[in-house]
C-alpha cells in the first residue's frame, strides 16, 4: 500500500501464496529491528565516552538513558493513535524521519560539546524509534501463522541483536580511537558527528524504500481473529497483558542498567582494562545477546516461550549475584553471560502480552512500548547506587528486576 489510508484488503496469514505475499514485507520490517539495535548499541558506549569527553559523573551520564527511554514513555500512545488513524506503514515512515532528524542533531550537539543538546538529539531520535517499535513489533506477530507469533518476533529481534552487537564494535574504534583513557582520542567528538550523520543518511534511504513499497495493512479483523474469547473485554481486563506491562518495565530497566554501567564495571574490576577494551567487550557481550536470540528462537520450537523466559530469568538472577561479588575476571564473564540470557526476554514478553487482545492489539502494543520507560527511570537509581556504594553493589537493581520477569514467565503470562 503506497498511501497512508488503511487498506481493507483481507490477508489470510496461512498458505503458500499468502506466505509469499508476506515475505518481502517481513524482510523490510525486519530491517528496522537492525537499525534501532544499532542506535541502542551505540548508546551504552556514549555513557563512558561522555564521562571522559564532557567530564560528567556516572549518575549524570545515565540521563542519556533517561532521554532515550523517556521518549518511549511520552511518545508510545501518540504513536499508537497515529497508526490506528492511518496505518502501520505511515507510522514507520514518520518514525524513520524522526530517527534521521535526531541523528542529524548530533552534529551541532558535538560541535558545541553540549551534553544537554545531546539529550535533546537522543530524545528526538528515540521518538522515532518509538514509532518504529510500536509498528514493527505487533506487525511482525500478525504477518503469518498466529501460532508462530513468538517465533517470528524472536527471529526479527535476532537482527536487532546484530545491530546492538555492531554498535559497540564501531564505537570502540571511532569514539575511543583504540586509545587508552584520557584525551588521546576520547575527548574528540568529531567521530560522534561522523557516525550519526552516516546513520541519518541510511535511515532516510530506508524511509524512501518504505515509501516506494506496497505493504499489506493488517486489518482489525485479522488482529482479532485469534482472540474471539476476548471480545468485549476492556484492555486492562486482560490480566496477562497488565502483568506483561509490569514485566516489560522491569526487564528493560535491567537490560539498560546492565548495559549503561558495563564499561565502568570492566574498567574497575578487570585489572588494566581501558575504556576501549571495555567497549570491545561490550560488543562481544552483545554478540552473545545476538547468538542468544538465534538459540532461543530455535529452542522455542521445542520449549514453551513462557518456560524459557522463566528459566533464563532465574539464571540471570544468579549471574547478577556473581557480578555483585566483584570477583575480577570471573565476575566480568558473568556480566557478559547476562546478555545471552536476556536475549529472548523483550520479544517473548511482548508477544505473550499482546496475545489474544483482538482489536486492542495496537493500543496494547503502545502500552508495551511505554513500559520501556523502565530503562529511563531505573538506571539512574543504579547509577546513584554505583556512586554512593560501588558499581558491583549496584547490580542488586537488575537482580530484583529479573525476579519479577521470572514471575511473569511462571504465572503472570496466563490468559484468563
Amino acid at each position: 500500500m503506497a498511501g497512508g489510508a488503511v487498506s481493507t484488503t483481507s490477508y489470510t496469514p496461512t498458505g503458500t501464496q499468502n506466505g509469499q505475499k508476506y515475505l518481502f514485507p517481513f524482510i523490510l520490517v525486519t530491517s528496522l529491528f537492525f537499525m534501532w539495535g544499532l542506535a541502542y548499541g551505540l548508546l551504552d558506549v556514549l555513557n563512558k565516552h561522555f564521562q571522559e569527553a564532557l567530564s560528567i559523573d556516572k549518575a549524570r551520564s545515565t540521563l542519556l538513558q533517561a532521554a532515550y527511554f523517556g521518549a518511549y514513555f511520552i511518545m508510545a500512545l501518540p504513536a499508537g493513535y497515529f497508526m490506528k488513524k492511518y496505518s502501520y506503514k505511515s507510522g514507520i515512515i514518520f518514525g524513520l524521519l524522526l530517527y534521521a532528524a535526531g541523528a542529524a542533531l548530533f552534529y551541532p550537539s558535538a560541535h558545541f560539546a553540549n551534553f544537554n543538546f545531546f539529550l535533546l538529539a537522543l530524545f528526538v531520535l528515540a521518538s522515532g524509534l518509538t514509532f518504529l517499535e510500536t509498528a514493527a513489533n505487533p506487525y511482525v506477530t500478525v504477518l503469518g501463522d498466529k501460532s508462530r507469533s513468538e517465533f517470528r518476533l524472536n527471529l526479527s529481534q535476532c537482527f536487532n541483536g546484530l545491530g546492538s552487537f555492531l554498535g559497540p564494535l564501531i564505537a570502540s574504534q571511532l569514539f575511543f580511537g583504540g586509545a587508552g583513557e584520557g584525551a588521546g582520542g576520547s575527548a574528540d567528538l568529531s567521530s560522534v558527528q561522523l557516525v550519526y550523520i552516516v546513520m541519518a543518511a541510511i535511515v532516510l534511504f530506508i524511509a524512501f524504500l518504505f515509501y516506494r513499497t506496497r505493504l499489506p495493512e493488517i486489518s482489525v479483523a485479522e488482529e482479532g481473529a485469534a482472540a474471539k474469547s476476548g471480545a468485549g473485554k476492556g484492555l486492562f481486563a486482560h490480566r496477562h497483558f497488565v502483568w506483561g506491562v509490569v514485566a516489560q518495565f522491569f526487564y528493560v530497566a535491567a537490560q539498560v542498567g546492565v548495559g549503561a554501567l558495563f564499561i565502568n564495571y570492566v574498567t574497575e574490576y578487570w585489572e588494566g582494562a581501558t575504556s576501549a577494551k571495555g567497549s570491545a567487550m561490550l560488543g562481544v557481550a552483545l554478540g552473545l545477546f545476538t547468538i542468544g536470540r538465534f538459540v532461543g528462537t530455535a529452542l522455542m520450537r521445542k520449549i514453551a516461550p513462557n518456560t524459557l523466559l522463566a528459566v533464563y530469568a532465574l539464571i540471570n538472577t544468579a549471574l547478577c549475584a556473581l557480578v555483585m561479588s566483584g570477583q575480577g575476571a570471573v565476575s566480568v564473564y558473568g556480566l557478559m553471560a547476562i546478555f545471552f540470557f536476556m536475549s529472548i526476554m523483550f520479544p517473548t514478553i511482548f508477544a505473550l502480552a499482546v496475545k489474544g487482545l483482538g482489536d486492542h492489539t495496537k493500543e496494547g502494543s503502545s502500552y508495551q512500548i511505554m513500559a520501556i520507560v523502565g530503562g529511563a527511570l531505573v538506571p539512574y537509581v543504579m547509577g546513584t547506587v554505583a556512586e554512593t556504594q560501588s558499581t558491583a553493589f549496584s547490580f542488586i537493581v537488575p537482580l530484583i528486576c529479573f525476579v519479577i520477569v521470572f514471575f511473569y514467565g511462571w504465572r503472570g503470562y496466563r490468559i484468563r
